[in-house]
Formats: C-alpha cells, sequence, structure tokens
C-alpha cells in the first residue's frame, strides 16, 4: 500500500475541517420545498386552537347519557368557521359539523351513523358512547410555544403545511451552494449521441446532478476534454462562478489523467488523494484559497456514485450541522473480503416482520457495472481490520434510495 494512502475515517475527518456552514437566507414559502430548514418552526397557538369536532354528528353533554337520556332534542346547529356556540339546556344536543369549535356545555360527539333524526329529536341508535369521544381535544397535538419541527430538517410538503398552519410566508432556510459537475475523458459523447463502438455516453454527471437535486441542490453539467490546457482554461473559469466542483474522472494513475496537476497549476491546495477503500481508490479532495471546494471521484461509474453518497453527503450534512443516525443492517450471508480496505458493497435490503433490517450483498462485475446499482439500495460500510464478516453481524448502511438519512 502507498504512504499518501489515506483511511476512510481519515478522510471524513479531513472534509469535516474543511466545511463551513452555510450562511441563511429567507425565502417564501411557496419556493421551500427540498431546501433545508434554518429556523424552528414553533407553534403560535394550541394545535387544535380549539376542542374540535372530529366526526358531523351532535354534540351532548355526556353526563346526560350517562343517566340514560338517549334522545335529544336538537337546540342548535354549529358550522365550522363559526363562533362558539352554547348548549343552554343540558339535556338538549347540538347538531355539529367536523372542523367546528366544539359548543359550551358539551363534551361528547355521536357521530350521524349513530343517530335517527326525526322532527328535530335525535335518537341514539348505536351500541355505546365514550364520555369526550370524537373531539380532538385543544393542544392535544401540541401546545403553543413548542417546536413543531426543529432547524437542519429538508422541507417537505408536510413542513411547507404546518409553517402555513403558523402564519410563515417565507422561511430561513440554508443557502446551498452553486454546484459544477464535470465529466473528463475523450470516450464520452452526449446522452443524445450514437456512440461509435470506442466511445459510451456520459452518465456520471446525470447521476450525480440527479443525487444533488435530491439534496435541494441545483447543479449544472459540463464536460472537459482531456486536454491539459484546455482543462486549467475551464477549471480556473468554474472557479470563479461556483462553490463547489465536482469532478468524475481524470484523477487515477492513467497517461490522460491530469486533474490533480491541473488542480495544483491554478492553486487548488490538496487535502487527500487516494483512499484505502474499494471501491474508489483514487478519489481527490481538495480547497481553493477563496473557500470552493473540490471534489474529484474515480470515473468508474460505481466508485462515482461510492463516493458521492458516502463522503459528498457527509459534506453537506456537516454544512448543514447535521448528524444523521447510523442505519445498521444484519448480514444475510457470510461476506469475505481480504485487502486491509475500507469495503463498500452494494447490497439490497429487506425489512423482516419482527422490525429487522438485513441486507444482501449483489455482487456486479466491479466499479464499471453500473447496472448493479438497480438492483441494489445502497452500501455496507465493511472496515478493514477483519476479513470475514459473518451472517448475522450488523454494519453501517448508506443508502441511495429515500429510506432516511
Amino acid at each position: 500500500m502507498e504512504r499518501h494512502f489515506i483511511t476512510y475515517e481519515e478522510a471524513l475527518e479531513i472534509i469535516s475541517k474543511n466545511t463551513d456552514r452555510f450562511e441563511t437566507v429567507q425565502t417564501p414559502l411557496a419556493e421551500c420545498v427540498g431546501h433545508w430548514l434554518a429556523e424552528d418552526l414553533v407553534a403560535d397557538r394550541d394545535f387544535p386552537p380549539f376542542d374540535r369536532v372530529t366526526m358531523d354528528g351532535i354534540a351532548i353533554a355526556y353526563t346526560s347519557y350517562d343517566e340514560g337520556k338517549r334522545s335529544f332534542e336538537i337546540e342548535a346547529v354549529a358550522a365550522a368557521g363559526e363562533p362558539q356556540k352554547t348548549l343552554l339546556h343540558p339535556q338538549k344536543c347540538v347538531e355539529v359539523m367536523t372542523g367546528a369549535i366544539l359548543p359550551k356545555g358539551v363534551d361528547t360527539v355521536i357521530r350521524y351513523e349513530d343517530i335517527h333524526i326525526k322532527e328535530g329529536i335525535a335518537t341514539f341508535v348505536g351500541e355505546k358512547v365514550r364520555a369526550k369521544q370524537n373531539v380532538h381535544i385543544q393542544g392535544g397535538d401540541i401546545p403553543k410555544g413548542s417546536t413543531i419541527t426543529p432547524k437542519e430538517k429538508q422541507l417537505s410538503g408536510a413542513e411547507v403545511m404546518l409553517a402555513a398552519t403558523i402564519g410563515k410566508t417565507e422561511l430561513k432556510v440554508y443557502r446551498l451552494p452553486k454546484v459544477a459537475v464535470c465529466a473528463t475523458g475523450d470516450e464520452l459523447v452526449p446522452v443524445s449521441a450514437t456512440p461509435e463502438p470506442h466511445q459510451i455516453r456520459s452518465s456520471n454527471v446525470h447521476g450525480l446532478q440527479a443525487m444533488f437535486r435530491q439534496w435541494g441542490i441545483s447543479a449544472d453539467v459540463f464536460h472537459l476534454k482531456d486536454d491539459k490546457d484546455a482543462m486549467q482554461k475551464t477549471v480556473s473559469e468554474l472557479l470563479e462562478r461556483y462553490e463547489t466542483l465536482v469532478f468524475s474522472g481524470g484523477v487515477s494513475k492513467g497517461k490522460f489523467d491530469y486533474l490533480p496537476e491541473v488542480f495544483r497549476s491554478i492553486g487548488i491546495k490538496e487535502c487527500f488523494h487516494k483512499v484505502k477503500q474499494r471501491p474508489g481508490k483514487p478519489f481527490w479532495f481538495g480547497k481553493h484559497g477563496d473557500g470552493t471546494l473540490v471534489f474529484a471521484l474515480p470515473g468508474n461509474p460505481v466508485s462515482t456514485f461510492v463516493c458521492t453518497n458516502i463522503y459528498i453527503r457527509f459534506w453537506l450534512y456537516r454544512a448543514l450541522g447535521i448528524t444523521p443516525d447510523t442505519l445498521y443492517v444484519k448480514l444475510v450471508e457470510d461476506v469475505i473480503f481480504p485487502p486491509e480496505l475500507t469495503y463498500f458493497p452494494e447490497a439490497k435490503i429487506r425489512s423482516l416482520k419482527d422490525g429487522t433490517l438485513t441486507a444482501t450483498v449483489i455482487k456486479g462485475n466491479g466499479s464499471g457495472d453500473f447496472t448493479n446499482l438497480t438492483r441494489t439500495d445502497g452500501f455496507l460500510i465493511l472496515p478493514r481490520d477483519k476479513e470475514l464478516f459473518a451472517a448475522g453481524e450488523r454494519y453501517p448502511f448508506v443508502s441511495y434510495r429515500n429510506l432516511g438519512y
């Protein structure tokens, strides 16, 4: 093993030390989905804000039912959106609609399905009434002043709905960086092209762009030919326009892998190059003087995918202030891996009825076999200090599907 290879753990530590927290911006509520929340969402009133009727029917004082009364004269009607009404006679009832404020003088709602109404009299025909049934108690979900949703959460429609409920017309969110995703290599042609026998369509950058979009980041796609001077010019221009650069390919030992040399020539400091792992050993990480981070990933598709999900997602969470829970899964079969490398095998997970998550390693044909990614859910993280990973043992799992952090 070459001396300048670093460990997986060291790579994470170096990335962490070179990561700054993102700035925050105020964003209109309608544009917030996919952004990461930079403030707590706090209830400005009780949830629900009043004792709320949850079923259409009649509202009664339970004591009258408990004393044997089964027929109730309808004294009034209470609809959703009306001010609170009052039952004046405890032996009568108020006809109520879902969403209405529970009238004063009543505490229990009987649904229409359990009553028969004739000539203004509601008669109970159900089996049993429970005190306070079909009433959503004021503050029963969450009391005023409580945090509904903490910051550092990616916003979905659910959080936007809650923000609207507490009167937020805009939210403080993290301003995510402008990202450039660059493919390298003369063998690559556009997706729309018909490749010659010696060519392949450029796919890695589109996978990267899609992953960034999942994380709320907009990324622009570029292609660099295997020309050192042209690379230097393009990378210099990208440094002026973008805050994070991500490259796929051009960082291994090939004759035309110019990127490390290009980075040095334009003042991008190398923080590390090559990690004791499989796949993805040639992974390069550095920083430009103005703070721009540069991630240069090995060009094989699975290596690109692994490094993005392991390291770039780690950087994103650090910049957001998130420490995600580690997802552990149980191996279904033995895995044997003798090299002293952290191993990220692709695996399919399954949830058992007892709540256990199991993982089955699905081997492809090396780091160039990206079709295997469609048959798996993510990557196991198997430590480099052992060779046999026995069935039944539990290890960390990083998902690239929406199974959580």
